[in-house]
């Protein structure tokens, strides 16, 4: 990329910034939700001075307060087509496949992300994109009315659209066109207080499922949520009514550890918000929150086995009606199969570790892959536990469900269809375990060159 052109990390962090102000313009208790998460953040740092320096070695701690995702749902594959073009622009690839239908949410999703560390580390914003399964409609008039109404709107500018056709043909964009691309590609993501159908067919579409109405009546998808990430996500659950926020019932994920893995998220309720319809009626819709995440260290196939085991474990014997303080207790006891110190996570490979040369450490032996073992016993090669940049497909469900007002939802019976949707996306998207094995493998073999050099 030229000189004379602003780096893709730069136009999404840029962005990110401007997402964040025009959410918490529309959702002001999502900025209350984000000064209650730095409060805590900063709490948690100030009692702990060996995280606070673990972050800082791992260059984590200047992340901790960017590090946000936002979710969206579209309706069309030209909707999410566009859209995958338009993150390219920020320097985000589509990682992941997500069947959400085997939980009740007639969509399948993919996660916009930057994928290289040094990406990584100046800004990690992801955006959770969703994209409507009109087959899963059941009545075949609804389903063509839905149709018919997706067609007839653009979600995008025609600003945005020629900058991005720019960044394709010239390979960037320069200040003055990446600061227009921000504010363009911001209106996709606001809200509209009106809808682009009557009441009747709102209510219609309500009926079959929530968020059916959600991405079909209105001009654009908006944004439903975006998401700071917390150092304690039980401290902020604990604290959330004292600042005048309702929490939903339970954490999402897996339970408390000394080593977090993977995700865990909450949230709190979404509003109720006034809408005008197409018929000059006017209603309530429900859509937007705001979310809370705590991240831990990705999982190999093998970790990621073993979690969904426990978890399916955990579900199915689940106590009823449990609050949130019963729910942890219930996972924390099945999970007390999964080890939960770093060591034997590397050494059984059920998580991914970032290696790192430990400079002035006389070397004994021989340096290869063969003897990493005994090289991390030496002192000569430190690890660092890899943070999990994806989702969770059974985590997402809950979280919609939640916020959608519905307990449960019946499973569509529907198979994962990853082949339509990346004919839909117009690419295919990355597999994250085979990425994370490629960045471990990266850094595993940098450090050994280092040693050996």
């Amino acid at each position: 990329m030229s000189s004379a052109y602003v780096s893709s990390d730069e136009i999404r962090d840029q962005f990110s910034s401007a997402m964040s102000a025009m959410y918490q313009q529309e959702v002001p208790q999502y900025g209350t939700l984000l000064t209650l998460v730095e409060t805590v953040n900063q709490e948690v740092l100030a009692a702990d001075p060996s995280l606070n320096s673990a972050l800082q070695e791992s260059d984590d701690l200047a992340r901790i307060n960017v590090e946000r995702h936002g979710a969206i749902r579209v309706g069309s594959a030209d909707e999410l087509a566009m859209l995958r073009r338009m993150f390219a622009v920020m320097g985000m690839a589509p990682v992941g496949y997500y069947d959400l239908a085997a939980a009740g949410v007639p969509v399948h999703s993919t996660a916009f992300r930057p994928v290289s560390d040094s990406a990584l580390k100046r800004n990690p914003f992801r955006v959770f994109t969703s994209l409507l399964r009109l087959e899963l409609i059941e009545k075949a008039e609804l389903r063509k009315q839905a149709s018919e109404v997706l067609s007839s709107r653009d979600i995008f500018t025609a600003n945005v659209k020629i900058l991005i056709e720019r960044f394709e043909q010239q390979g960037g964009l320069n200040a003055a066109d990446a600061e227009q691309f921000v504010q363009e590609a911001l209106e996709t993501f606001r809200w509209h207080d009106n809808a682009t159908v009557d009441l009747a067919t709102y209510e219609r579409l309500h009926d079959e499922h929530r968020l059916i109405a959600d991405v079909v009546c209105f001009r654009g998808p908006h944004i439903n949520h975006l998401t700071p990430r917390t150092l304690d996500i039980d401290e902020v659950q604990r604290r959330m009514p004292s600042v005048g926020i309702d929490p939903k019932a339970t954490i999402e994920g897996p339970p408390r550890r000394d080593c977090p893995i993977l995700l865990r998220q909450t949230s709190f309720k979404a509003l109720e918000e006034t809408i005008a319809f197409a018929d000059a009626a006017e209603g309530k819709h429900t859509a937007r929150f705001g979310e809370i995440e705590q991240r831990g260290i990705a999982l190999t196939k093998k970790g990621r086995e073993l979690y969904d085991r426990l978890l399916a474990t955990a579900r199915e014997s689940a106590p009823k009606g449990a609050d949130n303080d019963a729910h942890q207790a219930h996972l924390a006891e099945v999970f007390t199969a999964f080890p939960d110190d770093y060591a034997t996570l590397r050494r059984e490979a059920l998580a991914f570790f970032h290696y790192q040369a430990v400079r002035g450490v006389p070397v004994q032996g021989p340096v290869s892959a063969a003897q990493v073992d005994q090289l991390i016993e030496q002192g000569a090669l430190s690890v660092t536990p890899m943070i999990y940049e994806d989702f969770l497909p059974v985590s997402a469900a809950g979280i919609f469900q939640s916020n959608l007002g519905e307990s449960s939802h019946d499973n569509y019976g529907s198979s994962a269809s990853q082949q339509q949707f990346e004919q839909d996306l117009g690419a295919k998207v990355i597999d994250e375990i085979e990425l994370y094995t490629q960045r471990q493998q990266a850094s595993l073999d940098q450090a050994l060159a280092q040693l050996v050099g």
